[in-house]
């Protein structure tokens, strides 16, 4: 374990430190509702490999930065959200990152307005 993975909420979230309501798992991501919703529908997907963010990912992270977005469309899918959603990758503080471990924001059941924010 990493010192950043051993401090990281997230990490802490997939070693059961911290409770969290899971909506989906399988072996490479995991996923739980965000306990501050902006949208009916706001769960994060996280990879089960800690990274910081989507600029820190080497090409050896493609597969489970697609495999998040794929377990968002199937979340999606079973809230019957798939009208219209929105998967969002925070990167960095200015975009406003506060938990430095990729994750993939989906949010649904409410029209998405553009431009986003």
């Amino acid at each position: 374990m990493t010192d950043a993975s051993s401090n990281c909420l997230f990490c802490r979230i997939l070693r059961g430190e911290i409770p969290a309501k899971k909506v989906y798992e399988d072996d490479h991501v995991f996923a739980f509702e965000d306990i501050n919703p902006k949208a009916p529908t706001h769960v994060l997907v996280i990879p089960k490999k800690h990274f910081a963010g989507l600029k820190e990912a080497q090409a050896d992270d493609a597969d489970v930065i697609g495999r998040c977005h794929l377990a968002a469309a199937e979340i999606a899918r079973q809230r019957n959200i798939e009208q219209g959603y929105r998967t969002v990758i925070n990167v960095g503080p200015g975009a406003g990152q506060s938990v430095f471990h990729l994750h993939v924001h989906l949010l649904g059941g409410r029209e998405m307005k553009w431009p986003a924010g």
